[in-house]
């Protein structure tokens, strides 16, 4: 018999229970292939850690392997029902039982396979799942890329016994629980889900002028946008001549037609192309692109940068966080003065997201405040700097959330390759729908009036979602001190 030690005390061992290591109430303890086979177009599942999901196993997203890989993983692993899968690699300590009458399938070495002795499959499973034991995992886990633990250690876990009799009163009470929990979690992902909608229907709104038609009925005498564009482009279009021409006679050279002078003109007619049709718009809006509407992007640093103290905060994409930036995890770097100018950020900034594994990040952004211009940022940012006659920064925020422009991102960035990602260029090519600047004002308020509402409440979700994790935790906490 071992004895638990540096672990959480869960009190006394209860009468009658044992205090054993994993490879003492298993028969099996392997984990999969470490050189995973080939892929093939179809044949046998191949699952990882990923398909260890909420005590099931998910047939979603793996490999197929031929029979004969096949066969030669199970004679190794011989999974069997009854079994318990653990992860083991990456995201560590989900676990689930494997039930009968489940397709054959073999596993990736982020996944191992107990075999129970002695006690109950799903006995073993929960108690895999308590924070002591998610603790020891935390604690032995080894690797620089992936973190993991090794069988050796996993064959040390600390493993309380309870009789048979009381193990099977254990899962019978954790369930019971466990089921009026996930209701009730269900009903806040529920209600977070119709928040989602509703914040997407919102802003729908407001970028198609259905937020402000009762306000333009009584402004029927605000500028069309086009006219505003059309002078701001005009001054653009000049101030650049102006510098390509005197780059020219710097030259020697003189420009032999007006091909040249074309720069910054309106669009008049824009198409979706593959990812739709675009709304209409109120008479007095435009649809025009991005490029039109912003100062020349710009890529952050590809300097490398740590978590001391020394130099110059540099954001990255986890400081990208709702729209706006989130300065807790900051890594720093020195620059010099010439650099600080090339990646400087002033107030009405934003800097958006331009390559992520998940395309789902790809042009999510964020408003830089007064408070953000001491930082830099790092390469995989681009930072925005909308032309403020034109633009309301925080109206392109809105519009870089609405489903009209994820739409046209996530077009262009999704790759098979892994990484997605979107270029200056293709961001300038988006398409924006523009209305004056009194209107956008207006529209500002509008959704942040409804917006702000539905904040308190997804907070309030939030904290209710985070309450019941804690409660299962506490559950399991009880079940495995003998007092549940």
């Amino acid at each position: 018999m071992t004895n638990i030690k540096d672990y959480e005390k869960l009190g006394p061992l209860p009468e009658k229970w044992e205090s054993l290591v994993l490879k003492e109430v298993v028969s099996k303890l392997v984990d999969g292939s470490h050189n995973p086979p080939s892929k093939k177009e179809s044949g046998f599942p191949m699952l990882s850690a990923r398909n260890i999901e909420n005590n099931q196993i998910v047939f979603d997203n793996f490999r197929f392997i031929s029979e004969d890989d096949f066969e030669k993983e199970h004679a190794r692993t011989r999974i069997e029902p009854g079994d318990v899968l653990l992860t083991i690699v990456g995201t560590i300590g989900r676990s689930a039982v494997v039930p009968t009458g489940l397709k054959d399938f073999a596993l990736q070495r982020s996944v191992a396979v107990l075999t129970p002795n002695g006690v109950l499959p799903k006995y073993l499973m929960y108690q895999l799942q308590a924070p002591f034991i998610q603790r020891h995992f935390i604690k032995n886990a080894r690797g620089t890329a992936q973190k993991g633990v090794y069988l050796k250690t996993l064959g040390q876990t600390p493993i309380r016994v309870a009789p048979l009799e009381q193990q099977k009163r254990i899962v019978a009470e954790i369930e019971k629980q466990f089921s009026r929990l996930d209701e009730a979690v269900a009903n806040l992902k529920r209600v977070k889900a119709n928040l989602k909608r509703y914040k997407a229907a919102v802003l729908k709104a407001a970028i198609e002028g259905k937020l402000t038609e009762e306000w333009r009925k009584q402004h029927p005498d605000v500028e069309p946008a086009s006219k505003l564009l059309e002078r701001i482009l005009a001054k653009r279009r000049q101030k650049w001549q102006e510098a390509e021409l005197a780059k020219m006679k710097a030259k020697g050279k003189l420009p032999k037609d007006d091909n040249w002078k074309k720069k910054y003109g309106v669009v008049t007619k824009i198409s979706m192309g593959e990812v739709g049709q675009l709304p209409d718009l109120p008479s007095s809006w435009v649809y025009i692109r991005l490029g039109e509407l912003i100062n020349e992007p710009k890529y952050g640093t590809s300097k490398k940068c740590d978590y001391g103290t020394k130099g110059v905060g540099v954001l990255r994409i986890p400081n990208v966080v709702n729209g706006f930036i989130d300065s807790r995890d900051l890594k720093f770097a020195e620059f010099d003065e010439k650099e600080c100018q090339i990646y400087d950020l002033a107030e009405g900034d934003i800097l958006t997201i331009r390559s992520n594994g998940s395309v789902s990040l790809v042009g999510k952004c964020a408003l830089i405040k007064k408070q953000d211009e001491k930082y830099l940022y790092a390469g995989y940012l681009i930072r925005l700097r909308p032309i403020k006659e034109v633009l309301f920064s925080e109206y392109l925020v809105n519009c870089f959330s609405s489903l009209l422009l994820r739409k046209q991102i996530e077009f262009k960035a999704k790759s098979t390759s892994g990484v997605n990602n979107i270029n200056s260029g293709e961001l300038q090519s988006l398409i924006v729908p523009v209305c004056s600047k009194e209107e956008q004002a207006v529209i500002l308020n509008e959704v942040d009036r409804r917006l702000s509402v539905v904040s308190v409440i997804d907070g309030l979700l939030d904290t209710n979602l985070h309450r019941a994790e804690r409660l299962r935790q506490a559950i399991l906490s009880k079940a495995f001190s003998g007092v549940l």
